[in-house]
């Protein structure tokens, strides 16, 4: 398809902006061609062009890799991190990006089949469209159009096929879902069943409602209690390590530092040991002087305050805030605003932005920190940032000695670095377990590994060896009993408040008063079957949907039980403006949904009869060359 040319149509722009124009033409390349770029076709010497074919349609080794790419940074939006292509793989994605390709170039072949085409009107509209092809003045850039596709190897009859190909894929697909709906009874049976509602009330029952204490275990109660929950009393795997250990603070103590480093520092950070008198502050600017003070006038009459104002303007106290400012912050506004009290208004006050008033929050007293009040503090930041350096240039040749078959135990002889051991569970944090990278890598490491060198965040330096693993272990009963009796009780006592729970229910009534009960009750109304209340279990409304009106259960909390009791059921109202809506909502997403299923059915039975060839050696090499 002959593409026109607008060239003639750029006007001459200035000398700097004729510099940028080749920056912008990478810009507009990167943005139509980032997903080819991201993984590159190197290594293929340009004779690699397809993976196969759907009949009469070649699959590309551009569609694969820009299709691969695009799930790849989907996936990595999902997880939050980078993802490499092993990982990936490993999870499939390359064979699942393959099926889709494939599919995709059956549907094309089939629309091709089926005399599907798109003219060239169509074609030129949609290149013609595509703001990565458009010059600087917004016309369409033959030159860009052009480089761009040459930078993947593409020529404009590829692209342009592609276009073709993807148009008539979509408009097979809308003939082929198009029109499906879901029948209007399934959408109704969901409102119906979302939208009815409950009214109930309820109230707590706790130990103080028992009438009688619960009494103490006996030896057999434990001994079941005991043997009916082993994980509560499993002690948890133990990975006994041996370690050695290096940081800046074990150095710090040895480190010279001479007096004049420690001067140049405070005096780099003057600012910070010397401050003068500060104020929080808050401004609102007016646009003219009268509103300024008709605003100040309102709030000395007290007929508006600071925040009212705030918001007559549009903003938030965010957005006034200035924080704490010394005067020469201020400029003309000054005086003014170091005369007024914590919690008064000053002004209006003429200042660059316009008329103002200033709200002062507090006052901050100047602060002076004396250079022989802040010399311990800097002298040991400098030694710490000196023992990191130390430690990172000792980290080579302690790698060497490890290289060299150096153990633990050598490692601690030779260098600075000190040994010791520790029983380390998931659970620990003292020591060196205090730190995140230690625990990471002693939860990893496997018996009989080489030491290796880990760096820890504060410029520190370990080594550790997994001696053995005590595999988690059910403790013995009488190492546990206090603990075991103290969750015997709460089990008792559990049970016994719920009991009781039970006993009050069978008294309540509908009618009934639940404060004649010693009861303290909540009673809500409009309950939908996803509703949160406070303070009840997570399975309530669940249960409240299966009562009868009038009917009263009682329910286990974290604390002890509820006594709850369903006063009114309400059916869904179909006619409200709400469930309408949540109806239409319902059924476009189950007409989606049919027409996705159908789909995919369709282009299944497709794919089955037509003559699909991959070559699986070219797949490799390009998923070779993505790892």
């Amino acid at each position: 398809m002959q593409m026109p040319d607008h060239r003639q149509e750029r006007r001459p722009i200035m000398a700097d902006k004729k510099k940028r124009t080749p920056i912008a033409v990478w810009i507009i390349m990167i943005l139509i061609i980032g997903g080819l770029l991201s993984f590159g076709t190197g290594g293929f010497n340009g004779t690699l062009r397809t993976i196969g074919s759907a009949g009469s349609k070649d699959i590309s080794v551009a569609a694969y890799q820009t299709a691969l790419n695009e799930q790849l940074r989907a996936i990595e939006a999902q997880v939050g991190s980078r993802v490499t292509f092993a990982q990936a793989q490993s999870m499939g994605l390359d064979t699942a990006v393959l099926n889709q390709v494939v599919t995709q170039r059956t549907l094309d072949n089939e629309a091709a089949e089926l005399g599907l085409s798109i003219g060239d009107e169509r074609v030129l509209e949609a290149v013609l469209g595509n703001g990565a092809f458009q010059s600087l003045s917004g016309s369409f850039d033959r030159e860009a159009y052009g480089a761009a596709l040459r930078q993947v190897g593409l020529s404009e009859a590829d692209y342009e096929a592609a276009i073709r190909d993807e148009m008539a894929r979509t408009l097979l697909q809308g003939a082929v879902v198009g029109g499906v709906t879901s029948a209007p009874i399934y959408a109704e049976t969901v409102t119906s069943f979302l939208g009815e509602t409950r009214d109930i009330t309820f109230a707590p029952v706790t130990a103080a409602a028992l009438t009688t204490p619960v009494p103490g275990p006996t030896d057999a109660d434990l001994q079941t209690f005991y043997d009916a929950n082993p994980d509560m009393f499993t002690a948890p795997e133990v990975r006994e390590i041996t370690y050695a250990l290096l940081t800046p603070a074990m150095l710090a103590d040895d480190v010279v530092i001479d007096d004049a480093q420690v001067r140049d520092l405070y005096d780099q950070r003057i600012d910070t040991f010397q401050q003068p008198e500060r104020r929080l502050v808050e401004r609102i600017v007016f646009e003219t002087p009268e509103t300024a003070q008709d605003a100040a006038d309102r709030l000395t009459a007290g007929e508006t305050s600071f925040e009212d104002l705030v918001t007559e303007r549009g903003l938030t106290l965010s957005d006034v805030d200035l924080g704490d400012v010394a005067a020469d912050a201020l400029g003309t506004a000054a005086d003014a605003v170091f005369a007024t009290a914590a919690g008064d208004v000053a002004g209006p006050i003429d200042t660059d932005l316009g008329p103002a008033l200033f709200r002062v929050n507090a006052v901050l007293n100047a602060e002076e920190t004396p250079f022989e009040d802040a010399e311990p503090e800097l002298r040991a930041e400098l030694a710490t940032a000196q023992a990191r350096r130390v430690i990172q240039t000792d980290a080579e040749a302690i790698n060497d000695l490890i290289a060299g078959g150096a153990s633990i135990e050598d490692l601690a002889e030779r260098t600075d670095l000190e040994p010791g051991s520790i029983a380390f569970t998931t659970a620990s944090t003292d020591g060196p377990a205090a730190y995140a990278e230690f625990r990471e890598a002693a939860a990893a490491a496997t018996t009989g590994a080489f030491p290796q060198v880990y760096n820890l965040e504060d410029g520190g330096i370990f080594a550790l060896r997994l001696d053995g693993i005590v595999p988690p272990t059910v403790q013995p009963l009488d190492d546990v009993r206090d603990r075991l009796e103290r969750a015997w009780r709460a089990a008792a006592e559990q049970t016994a408040i719920l009991t009781r729970a039970e006993e009050i229910a069978a008294q309540v009534t509908p009618q009934t008063d639940l404060t004649t009960l010693g009861l303290t009750p909540t009673t809500t109304s409009n309950l939908t079957r996803g509703a949160f209340v406070a303070d009840a279990p997570q399975n309530l409304m669940q249960t409240v949907f299966q009562m009868s009106a009038g009917e009263v259960r009682a329910l286990p909390t974290d604390t002890g039980a509820i006594v709850v009791r369903l006063d009114a059921e309400t059916p869904a109202d179909l006619t409200a403006e709400r469930q309408v809506a949540q109806a239409a909502d319902i059924a476009a997403q189950a007409a989606a949904g049919l027409s996705q299923d159908l789909f995919e059915v369709y282009a299944a039975a497709v794919r089955s009869r037509t003559d699909v060839t991959v070559d699986q050696a070219a797949v490799a090499a390009i998923n070779a060359q993505l790892q």
